[in-house]
């Protein structure tokens, strides 16, 4: 079986699931790059080890006070923690210390043999780690907020809130899409090493850094979104497919907001509401906008996620938000 028969056989299926990858994975991404936001520069970033697990690209961005709480940020599928974030670091400094990194996989993320997201959270809970961050609220656009949910699953004592963003329980539940997932990873899965050697030789050929100066936001936006491979993205749709929170969601404990692109095309918005409502006291932040409002929509969603988190952050009981580290 190869890739093209994957791609035949899902042009011929329909559902969500399968708009995730034509959509979403294709279009919806190539339509960020034209109509970046206008920032000027993002904040700088460092390559950070983290013990027995590789090295990654962070960026850490401090707050107004010591005091101030951590917020990490989750990017989407086929990004990098630039790409997908850009337009909201200077509105999130203002009130927190906020934390974002390249995941597996992903522009300078860490190269591993295998890509699943239990890795992915526990990648969270070790660049806490190395940052001495104790517990912060975790933040998650699309695949991030897939994460963002196992991070709380697998390091509840580390989160203290979440924000879900774009993103639902499951990723696979019309007939189009049951059918479609397994078959990426029926294909993928004896790809692995051929997918990780293409991974690896784009890596080592990109510049230590990313370039902080945007001094033009289409050319700098591209060059980011081309430092993640091909061949990672197949890899994170057929992980996709398998993540399915339904079953624990309900047990999420800490407050939760979820912020819903009311014309979402990819993950419609009946689904990100059927998320907020398995989680009790979820608020939910309405959005207008598609999949890629977080770029395309920056200027009427930035604002919304920020509200968003604030919601959260001023639910943290009080003796716990102290217990912050910086």
């Amino acid at each position: 079986m190869t890739v093209r028969t994957v791609m035949t056989a899902a042009q011929r299926l329909s559902g969500p699931g399968v708009d995730l990858v034509r959509k979403g994975a294709a279009a919806g991404l190539r339509a960020a790059l034209p109509s970046p936001p206008e920032v000027d520069s993002v904040p700088e970033g460092q390559i950070l080890e983290l013990p027995g697990r590789g090295k990654t690209f962070v960026v850490d961005v401090p707050g107004p006070t010591p005091e101030a709480p951590t917020i990490v940020l989750l990017h989407a599928l086929g990004c990098t923690a630039y790409l997908s974030w850009m337009a909201t670091f200077g509105a999130l400094s203002n009130h927190y210390r906020v934390v974002t990194f390249d995941q597996r996989w992903h522009g300078r993320g860490i190269r591993s043999s295998k890509f699943e997201f239990d890795d992915c959270a526990d990648d969270v809970a070790a660049v806490l780690d190395a940052l001495g961050v104790d517990r912060a609220v975790i933040a998650g656009y699309s695949m991030g907020g897939a994460v963002a949910q196992l991070t709380w699953r697998r390091h509840p004592h580390r989160v203290c809130g979440l924000v879900l963003c774009s993103t639902a329980r499951n990723f696979r539940g019309k007939h189009g899409e049951r059918l479609f997932f397994p078959l990426m990873t029926a294909t993928m899965m004896p790809l692995t090493g051929f997918a990780l050697a293409h991974v690896d030789q784009l890596a080592q050929t990109l510049p230590e850094l990313p370039s902080i100066e945007v001094a033009d936001s289409a050319a700098w936006t591209r060059v980011e979104f081309r430092s993640t491979s091909a061949w990672s993205i197949p890899h994170a749709l057929a992980e996709l497919g398998r993540f399915d929170s339904a079953a624990w969601i309900g047990e999420v404990d800490v407050p939760t907001a979820v912020v819903v692109t009311t014309r979402d095309r990819i993950i419609p918005s009946r689904r990100q509401r059927r998320l907020a409502a398995s989680i009790t006291g979820a608020q939910v932040f309405s959005a207008a906008g598609g999949h890629a409002a977080i770029v395309l929509g920056a200027t009427d969603w930035v604002p919304t996620f920020v509200e968003a988190a604030e919601n959260v952050i001023a639910r943290i009981d009080p003796e716990i938000r102290e217990q912050y580290s910086y």
